[in-house]
């Protein structure tokens, strides 16, 4: 017989391991039992796990039939206290902890591999940590948004962009798959029983038919070099849809047009108005003030917002604000950090003590056939996958 988490024990469960933030939603009424370990990935189910070092993005996906993707590996280089602390500990990088992750929950399947990677852009802390995450497991294919020549928007010799072009290069010549990333396909990045669809890369955008695209950005030979867009702004964006669930992820995706005077630098917007409403939410760039835009939060509209935090600016006041808006959609939602700075939760109190979560993993679980979903935080600070909060279940409402 599954355990029932009732609303007090959530709550009693929480305050023993010091959460906060959880007044507003009812509790998970399953097996995901406050205080003891997550429980492991279930066949039809789609797990959708937010991994929170401490040290940037990666999120591993889980479909209903095992099949498994990966979204960055982040492993930032920024001492304390601008960035948290590696989570575990600072025994181990910061992709070594996402692969050994990666390596637990992929047991229930069968399967010690990850079917797919994608890498949403080249910067450290949502790359850095690929090579260690390819030493704990195999990779079946690696997508990219810049492959083969990584020349567009102009060449980038970063010592990160190097080190993975480099790494790009020994896969390669070691027989294994490279792409690029197709924006406007949903048959590249592959969960049987679910669907992907490729929203943009590169300026490039999804137009909601077919696999039509539309180009926003200029050609770059006409852009002062001031103008010529970053790495953020080419960030691979996709939606995932498993019945009724939806979800929305778009790296460091930008909808900054710097205050109207460059719209076509404004991509986000238009990849979430050709997803479409969604369930659950990532908020691009970690939650910094040039994204999740006012148009993003109108088209996204989800229950739950989660903010892939791991520096003291993540995320902005005014993004949280965006958030948590009741005039930009109404209805309940939980927003979900999986980490936060102290001084960060100093600067705007009244929106961080709103927070669902402000720190650990967050796991996206959605239930067989996708018409419900919940959401789980685990501590993150060994690797034990200790729930220490539960929400939902929630009906599934994007389709």
């Amino acid at each position: 017989m599954a355990a029932v988490v009732t609303r007090r024990g959530l709550l009693l469960g929480a305050a023993a391991l010091g959460v906060t933030g959880l007044g507003a939603a009812a509790p998970l009424s399953d097996d995901d039992v406050v205080g003891q370990p997550l429980r492991p990935w279930r066949r039809g189910g789609l797990d959708i796990h937010h991994i929170a070092t401490g040290r940037g993005d990666s999120t591993l996906i889980i479909g209903p039939d095992g099949s498994s993707l990966m979204i960055d590996a982040g492993a930032s280089s920024t001492p304390p206290p601008a960035s948290l602390d590696i989570r575990p500990s600072a025994e181990r990088r910061a992709g070594e902890w996402i692969g050994r992750y990666a390596r637990r929950q992929l047991a229930a399947t069968g399967g010690q591999r990850l079917d797919a990677f994608l890498v949403t852009h080249l910067h450290p802390d949502h790359v850095d940590g690929l090579a260690d995450v390819a030493a704990a497991l195999p990779i079946g294919k690696l997508v990219d948004r810049g492959y083969p020549d990584y020349s567009y928007p102009r060449p980038f010799d970063a010592p990160f962009a190097t080190a993975y072009q480099a790494f790009v290069r020994d896969r390669v010549h070691a027989g294994g798959k490279v792409e690029r990333f197709r924006v406007g396909a949903a048959d590249q990045l592959v969960l049987p029983g679910a669907e992907i669809r490729n929203l943009a890369a590169n300026g490039e955008v999804w137009t909601g038919h077919g696999t039509e695209t539309r180009r926003l950005f200029p050609a770059i030979d006409s852009l002062p070099v001031a103008d010529i867009p970053d790495e953020n702004a080419c960030s691979a964006a996709i939606r995932l849809r498993y019945g009724a669930f939806g979800y929305f992820a778009a790296g460091d995706l930008t909808s900054n047009s710097f205050d109207g005077t460059l719209p076509w630098r404004d991509v986000e917007t238009p990849a979430a108005q050709a997803a479409g409403r969604v369930d659950v939410a990532v908020a691009a760039h970690h939650g910094m003030f040039d994204a999740t835009g006012a148009d993003v939060v109108r088209a996204l509209r989800p229950r739950a917002w989660v903010i892939p935090g791991w520096h003291v600016a993540h995320p902005s006041t005014d993004t949280l604000e965006r958030m948590m808006s009741q005039r930009l959609y109404a209805g309940a939602r939980d927003v979900f950090a999986t980490g936060l700075s102290p001084a960060n939760a100093l600067a705007h109190t009244w929106l961080t003590d709103r927070l669902a979560a402000r720190g650990g993993h967050v796991i996206v679980r959605v239930a067989p056939g996708g018409a419900s979903y919940r959401l789980v935080v685990t501590d993150n600070r060994d690797e034990a996958d200790r729930v220490l909060s539960a929400w939902g279940p929630w009906e599934a409402s994007s389709s």
